[in-house]
């Protein structure tokens, strides 16, 4: 699927316009969650959670690129033995 210039322009813009809806105010006090969390020890919990989902979808994704491989040699091999 290829966009026209204008399409892609207008997209950019749009893109770029919609910076100042997502911007925050500061917080004078910082977040309050946050310091909770670090005052209870608990912040590493999220940080290990949050690793581990990383993690995860790195090796789910490491783990699908090998089988999209296999699957890609399995065709090239079929297509060489139909054309002899």
């Amino acid at each position: 699927m290829r966009l026209s210039f204008s399409t892609k322009a207008f997209l950019a813009a749009l893109l770029l316009f919609s910076q100042n809806l997502l911007a925050q105010q500061p917080v004078a006090n910082g977040v309050e969650m946050a310091d909770r969390l670090r005052a209870d020890g608990k912040i590493w919990v999220v940080v290990a959670v949050i690793a581990a989902v990383f993690a995860g979808i790195i090796f789910y994704l490491i783990r699908l690129d090998r089988q999209i491989g296999k699957l890609e040699k399995e065709v090239k091999e079929k297509k060489t033995n139909y054309s002899l």
